[in-house]
């Protein structure tokens, strides 16, 4: 299973310049993980300022 960003995000991009493996681009104004690359390492949880990212 692996991280899901949930519709409280806003797009601020802190995620993804924090992903080790660059699981995370903009997509719509949200930031989305690709769920292939995704290690569930939790650091985009740990920097989300909103809380977004939540294991499935």
């Amino acid at each position: 299973m692996s991280y899901k960003i949930s519709d409280a995000c806003v797009g601020c991009g802190a995620c993804a310049r924090m992903c080790p493996v660059e699981a995370i681009d903009l997509k719509d104004n949200k930031m989305m993980i690709d769920e292939s690359k995704c290690i569930e390492c939790g650091v985009c949880a740990g920097v989300c300022p909103v809380g977004a990212p939540n294991i499935d």
